[in-house]
């Protein structure tokens, strides 16, 4: 990234701190974590050693006496959190399963801390499995920082969730959560959650990373690159000669709460520039067979399509890179980059890194809590990629988002939803966490949506980006950008729809020809308050629209001419009544919600049709 461009986002980051007030209306801050780290990677043994010089900014209101690290590959031994809970667990992810446990000794993932000085004093250190709780000598006073300085080593485990060695389509190294990280700390305190199997948070701050490896080995990942011509492999021509067995990859990421790379012997390596964008690099293994290689070639301008409509629609990508890499064990997004499995028919192949894609706005950019709210992530890139994926794929699709009403509806008569709320480690089934965060979480935005109206909806999304991107946003001040675009309050859905089970469920009740005029009847049954829309049909084809706004919502999203907008309906009354005049034997139905946009759960009660 160039000094300018950098100098100007950072001014940007640095007034947006100041006009944005946040999660609980106090004057918002975060904290800041800079890191330099110089390691080296042993591919034979899959075994690496390093030095961490973190320099740790306390912006918060509070003096810190105690930090915390993350050392998420110990949790690739047998007995680990990760391992026991996925035995325990009446629906294991089946790329875990018993792996971990299985383990010999030779293949344990682990992060070993050799030593942790303060301000260059020897600080005391405690290894609770996959948390490193350090008591710090010298108190970070608020508004100070300190210089944390660590030798540490580690060891890659096989990859059996997310990152690791020799995966199933042969990648030699797929290195994501590799170093120490540091835990955050924001306005509740401490996040300094274990790692047993899902999501992350992390602090923002700047990288620089040198990592030395063997010399036949590409690299990609987080950063940006400072010596392709020292290390040449498609970066840049090599001039320089080094007879060593090891070549030092150098890079510089700023501003990004992540640092993840991938490395094989046998990487192909394409670039293609994104118009007015990011150049997208792409790295997936020669030895693919030429049906993947086609796919992978065939994936490349429409990368940059995908690129290119969430700058459009969300905000404009603010790095001048990303990588796509074949590693990983499924899809995983990271800074600057996505591991993605390879061997993928190129419908999949699409489907995955339009998703992952996604991420980079709704995790990467705006770096939400994901153990605590998975859906304001993988919902969000759910929601969006769907319609990508309608459109570069030409399906041509009424209803793109039909498999996660459907999926959500099946829960809900599973007896197995919990609430969205539900930290991410906490679900009962794997099935059901998958279901709430990403289909559950997806038609959150289709419901705001039918809620506020599509234009609004539009500008919301671009309001919430512009106001929280490089900031930790939570669900309410994603609520509150809506509430500020459309006008509406929405704190009721919010609460709904993500704390409780509660369900839509509305029925045409009665349709009663009355002296004055027909009288139709619509009933509550479901908690969930809605607002309602309403379609008559007449025998002679002609249909009228109705819209009864939510009396909690204190307005109503626009409407078009030819939609008569009645009186507001109070979620405590089961029961609203309206009289359309004297069509007695001229309807033929009453039908509520013809679109099919809200989620209610009983749709046979959704319409009434007259003898």
């Amino acid at each position: 990234m160039g000094y300018f461009k950098r100098l100007y986002l950072l001014v940007v980051l640095s007034i947006c701190a100041f006009e944005v007030n946040g999660q609980n209306n106090f004057e918002y801050w975060q904290q800041r974590v800079d890191y330099k780290m110089d390691v080296k990677m042993d591919v034979g043994s899959h075994t690496y050693t390093g030095t961490q010089n973190l320099i740790y900014t306390n912006n918060s209101p509070d003096d810190l006496d105690v930090v915390f690290y993350h050392l998420y590959y110990n949790a690739f031994q047998p007995g680990s959190e990760m391992d026991i809970r996925s035995i325990t667990i009446s629906d294991p992810d089946s790329r875990v399963d018993d792996r971990i446990s299985m383990l010999k000794k030779e293949d344990y993932g682990f992060i070993n801390v050799l030593s942790l000085t303060q301000g260059g004093d020897p600080i005391n250190f405690n290894v609770a499995g996959t948390v490193l709780e350090v008591k710090l000598s010298v108190p970070i006073k608020s508004g100070s920082s300190t210089e944390l300085k660590m030798v540490f080593e580690g060891q890659v485990p096989p990859v059996i969730r997310r990152a690791g060695k020799n995966s199933s389509e042969g990648v030699a190294l797929s290195m994501a959560q590799w170093y120490p990280k540091m835990a955050e700390y924001d306005f509740e305190g401490w996040h300094a959650d274990p790692y047993i199997g899902r999501e992350f948070h992390g602090v923002w701050g700047d990288f620089d990373v040198k990592l030395s490896i063997d010399k036949n080995y590409t690299v990609g990942g987080t950063g940006y690159l400072q010596n392709p011509e020292e290390v040449g492999h498609g970066y840049g021509e090599k001039i320089t000669k080094d007879d060593s067995d090891l070549i030092t990859w150098h890079f510089i990421a700023p501003d990004v709460h992540d640092f993840t790379w991938a490395a094989d012997p046998n990487f192909t390596h394409d670039t293609i520039a994104v118009p007015n964008g990011p150049v997208l690099h792409f790295l997936y293994k020669t030895s693919l067979g030429e049906g993947y290689k086609k796919s992978w070639r065939k994936l490349q301008p429409m990368a940059s399509e995908i690129i290119q409509h969430y700058s459009n629609s969300i905000g404009k990508y603010p790095y001048e890179q990303y990588s796509i890499i074949q590693g990983g064990d499924g899809g995983m997004e990271y800074g600057m980059c996505t591991l993605i499995t390879g061997e993928r028919e190129f419908e999949s192949l699409l489907g995955v890194t339009a998703h992952e894609i996604g991420h980079t706005w709704f995790q990467f950019l705006l770096a939400s809590n994901e153990s605590k709210h998975p859906w304001l992530d993988e919902g969000f890139a759910e929601y969006t990629c769907t319609f990508i994926e309608n459109q570069l794929l030409k399906k041509d699709s009424k209803d793109p988002l039909r498999s996660s009403y459907d999926r959500y509806f099946s829960m809900v008569l599973s007896g197995k939803e919990q609430p969205m709320s539900t930290h991410a480690d906490r679900f009962m089934y794997n099935s059901s966490y998958s279901t709430s965060t990403y289909r559950k979480g997806a038609l959150l935005l289709a419901q705001l949506k039918y809620i506020i109206g599509e234009k609004d909806f539009k500008k919301t999304l671009k309001r919430y980006f512009r106001d929280w991107a490089f900031k930790h946003p939570t669900p309410n001040d994603f609520i509150r950008s809506a509430e500020k675009t459309s006008g509406l309050e929405l704190d009721w859905f919010l609460t709904d729809w993500t704390q409780t089970l509660n369900t839509i469920d509305y029925a045409v009740k009665d349709v009663n020809v009355l002296s004055s005029g027909v009288e139709i009847t619509l009933e509550r049954i479901g908690l969930m308050p809605m607002p309602v829309e309403v379609e008559v049909t007449l025998k002679n084809g002609k249909k009228l629209n109705y819209y009864i706004p939510l009396q909690m919502m204190r307005g109503e999203k626009p409407t078009v001419n030819d939609v008569v907008l009645l009186e507001d309906w109070a979620w405590a009354y089961p029961l609203y009544s309206f009289t359309i005049g004297s069509l007695g034997s001229e309807i033929k139905s009453v039908t509520i919600d013809v679109k099919n946009e809200t989620a209610d759960t009983n749709r046979g009660n959704n319409e009434k049709i007259m003898l």
